[in-house]
């Protein structure tokens, strides 16, 4: 089905859009774009060079996808922004892409961005994450799967946050944050286990338990963190959640949020 397209867009005839896409006017789309299938861009959003788009996104009015990247670093070179699938982008959301050509900032599938959010260069997001009113996500940062952040949190430069995590509002954080955890407060720290957010992607009570009995030996231990680790592979039943954790806590190059 052919996409309806307004004649008061402004698309750069180079520009690759999919089929049964609705482009509303005052658009702007520059050449170096694709844009997947069923798609709708509303009234002033502006998709720029080296925007790569899935299909079935939403991109909401003011949101500007590929904005040139906030790094001192950046010298004009040509990079991309990688968009899944399934995708919402509220109001004047903005993503930028990456610093050089040999990197990507990337966003998954199925994620959620409230109006204001900001995904800065090379970060890359998992899917089903949902980012709160105001967040604000620096550059060079990992975002695993099904996280929620809620109003106006900030991630500092080049920090981690794992699978099925949330962290409350208002925090600013510049060290990782393991998976399945509740973080809040400020300075941010361990809040105890996301138990809704693991159920509802079907882990079970008993890995709970586990995952629950792990973060006991790290956040309450009287050991480092990196002890904590080699008591979990000892003391708590093996199993991929567990596995996430501790592969995690060993790939920080940053250190982990505060114990309480």
């Amino acid at each position: 089905m052919a996409s309806e397209i307004s004649p008061k867009a402004e698309i750069d005839p180079r520009a690759k859009i999919g089929n049964n896409c609705k482009i509303y006017p005052f658009a702007y789309i520059e050449g170096d774009v694709v844009i997947g299938d069923n798609c709708t861009i509303y009234p002033y959003v502006s998709i720029l060079n080296g925007t790569r788009m899935g299909n079935d996104n939403t991109v909401f009015q003011g949101a500007v996808l590929a904005a040139l990247p906030q790094d001192f670093g950046f010298k004009g070179e040509s990079s991309e922004l990688i968009i899944g699938d399934r995708n919402t982008f509220r109001e004047n959301v903005v993503i930028n892409r990456a610093t050089h050509s040999d990197g990507k900032t990337v966003i998954g599938n199925s994620n959620f961005f409230m109006e204001g959010a900001h995904i800065s260069h090379d970060t890359k997001v998992g899917h089903r994450c949902v980012f709160g009113y105001g967040t604000k996500i620096a550059g060079d940062c990992e975002i695993g799967d099904a996280v929620i952040f809620s109003t106006s949190v900030i991630a500092n430069a080049r920090t981690r946050v794992g699978s099925c995590s949330l962290i409350r509002s208002g925090c600013t954080f510049s060290k990782d944050i393991p998976p399945f955890i509740i973080a809040g407060g400020s300075p941010i720290e361990y809040n105890g286990i996301n138990s809704m957010m693991m159920t509802t992607y079907e882990i079970d009570a008993k890995t709970q338990k586990h995952v629950a009995n792990a973060y006991r030996l790290v956040f309450h231990g009287q050991t480092s963190v990196f002890d904590a680790v080699l008591q979990i592979k000892e003391q708590v039943p093996d199993g991929k959640a567990i596995r996430m954790i501790t592969e995690f806590i060993e790939g920080t190059k940053l250190g982990i949020i505060t114990k309480i």
